[in-house]
C-alpha cells in the first residue's frame, strides 16, 4: 500500500514523486521507458523553472551536466532585433537547457533519494477503482502483473496519458494543432539562445550539453504532409529564409543526430482531478511547443499539487478539498500562457504586434521587461506600461489583447 503512485517518471511526474516523498509520503514511481532515455523536447527551462529547481537542491546536478547557462535572449522578426534578458525568479536570471536524458534522471535519482521506490519499463494497463474511486494501478512489465495500492494516483504520462483515458478526465478546453515542429542538433554553433520569426515560420537555438546546438523550426499544420516526407529538407529551407546567419552557421557545423520531429502539437485541458486521481504535466495541460513552457509548466505543476495535497492525503474529505483547490489553480495558472502561446502559434504577427516589437526595442529595460512576460516571471497582465503607451503613441490604449506580447 502506498500513499501515492505517480504514473511517468518524466519532469512532472518525477518532481512530484520528489516532493511527495520529502512530504514524507511512501511513493511509487512508475515509468514505461527504461530509463535514462532522450524524449521530444525543446528543452529550455524558463527562469520560473529554474528557481524551483533551485528551491528543490538539484539545480547544482543539473549545472553539472555542463549545459551552458543561458542568460541572454536574441529574438528577430524582419528588420526588429530584441536583446536582453528575463527578469530574475527568486534571484536565478540564468536559464538552462540540459538534455532530457540527463534533467529526467537528476530528476528521478533525486525523487528515489527521498524514498521514492522507482520501476521503469513497467506499464499501467489498468486503474482499480473501487466505488467509483481510483484506488490503485495493475501494471505489467519485465518485473510481470502486478496490482498496487494508493490513496492518490497521479498521472504525468504525457499527452496521451493512459491515466487521464481510463479515469474518464474529460476535455475541458481544445483547440486545433495550429504548427508542427522539427529539429535536429549541431555541432559548431555559438551558445546564444535565438528566436527568429517570419511570417509561416519559426526558427529557434537553444545550446545543450556537449557543445551541441538544437536548431527547431515550426511551420504551419497545414504543412504537414510534405514537412514530414522531407523533414531535414524542410528545415534547412525554413532556417535559410528565415535565419539565413544560423543557416550559414549550420553549413560550417556538422549534424549529429537524426531529424526528430511532430505534427500531433494538441492544445487542451483536460480535467485535472477526480475521485483518487490526478493529472499532471502534459497528462492534464498540453500547448504547442513554439514557447517552450512545457518543462517549467511541468515543474510548476508538481510543486503545486505538492502544495495543495499538503499533510491531507490521510484524510478523504481534506484530501478531496485539496485535489479540487489543484484544479482550479492549474487552470488559473497556466490560462493566460495558453492563450499567448496559440497566438505565437499562428505564425502571423500582425501589424500592431509588429509595431510594439519596434517600441520596445528602442528601450533596454522594455525589452527585458518583454523576456520577462515570455518567461513568466512579470504578469501578462502587467506587461503594458506608461512608458509603452507613449512609445506607441496611442493615447487611451489599453491592456486588451492588440498590447500583449504573444
Amino acid at each position: 500500500m502506498y500513499d501515492v503512485i505517480v504514473v511517468g517518471a518524466r519532469c512532472a511526474g518525477a518532481s512530484a514523486a520528489l516532493l511527495l516523498a520529502r512530504a514524507g509520503y511512501r511513493v511509487a514511481l512508475l515509468e514505461r521507458s527504461r530509463f535514462p532515455k532522450d524524449t521530444l523536447s525543446t528543452l529550455y527551462i524558463h527562469q520560473p523553472g529554474v528557481a524551483l529547481l533551485g528551491r528543490w537542491n538539484v539545480l547544482p546536478d543539473v549545472v553539472a551536466t555542463g549545459c551552458p547557462p543561458l542568460d541572454r535572449v536574441q529574438y528577430t522578426l524582419d528588420d526588429i532585433r530584441l536583446e536582453g534578458c528575463s527578469w530574475p525568479a527568486d534571484g536565478r536570471r540564468t536559464a538552462y537547457a540540459p538534455r532530457r536524458r540527463l534533467l529526467d534522471a537528476i530528476l528521478v535519482d533525486a525523487a528515489v533519494r527521498a524514498g521514492a521506490d522507482f520501476r521503469d519499463n513497467c506499464t499501467v494497463q489498468d486503474l482499480v477503482f473501487d466505488d467509483g474511486r481510483v484506488t490503485g494501478v495493475r501494471t505489467g512489465g519485465r518485473a510481470g502483473q502486478r496490482t498496487e495500492r494508493a490513496r492518490l494516483v497521479v498521472g504525468a504520462d504525457g499527452m496521451r496519458s493512459t491515466v487521464a483515458a481510463l479515469a474518464g478526465a474529460k476535455t475541458e478546453i481544445e483547440d486545433a494543432r495550429a504548427t508542427c515542429a522539427y529539429y535536429s542538433y549541431w555541432s559548431g554553433l555559438p551558445p546564444r539562445f535565438r528566436l527568429h520569426e517570419s511570417r509561416g515560420g519559426w526558427v529557434g537555438t537553444v545550446p545543450t550539453n556537449d557543445g551541441a546546438t538544437l536548431v527547431a523550426g515550426y511551420f504551419p499544420q497545414r504543412d504537414f504532409a510534405a514537412v514530414r516526407a522531407d523533414a531535414l529538407g524542410a528545415l534547412l529551407a525554413l532556417v535559410g529564409r528565415t535565419a539565413p546567419e544560423v543557416r550559414a552557421e549550420m553549413a560550417d557545423g556538422q549534424r549529429l543526430e537524426r531529424v526528430h520531429g511532430t505534427g500531433d502539437q494538441q492544445n487542451f485541458f483536460r480535467q485535472a482531478t477526480g475521485p483518487g486521481w490526478a493529472l499532471i504535466g502534459d497528462a492534464g495541460h498540453h500547448k504547442d511547443s513554439i514557447t517552450a513552457r512545457g518543462i517549467t509548466d511541468a515543474f510548476t505543476q508538481a510543486q503545486l499539487l505538492a502544495d495543495c495535497v499538503g499533510d491531507a492525503l490521510h484524510d478523504p474529505a481534506r484530501l478531496v478539498a485539496a485535489l479540487t483547490r489543484f484544479a482550479a489553480r492549474r487552470t488559473d495558472t497556466l490560462m493566460d500562457h495558453y492563450h499567448a502561446t496559440l497566438k505565437t502559434a499562428r505564425l502571423d504577427p500582425p501589424a500592431h504586434q509588429i509595431d510594439l516589437l519596434r517600441a520596445i526595442a528602442t528601450r533596454a529595460d522594455l525589452t527585458d521587461r518583454y523576456f520577462s512576460v515570455l518567461s513568466g516571471v512579470c504578469p501578462l497582465d502587467e506587461f503594458v506600461t506608461p512608458e509603452l503607451l507613449d512609445l506607441l503613441e496611442t493615447p487611451g490604449a489599453t491592456t486588451g489583447e492588440e498590447d500583449t506580447p504573444r
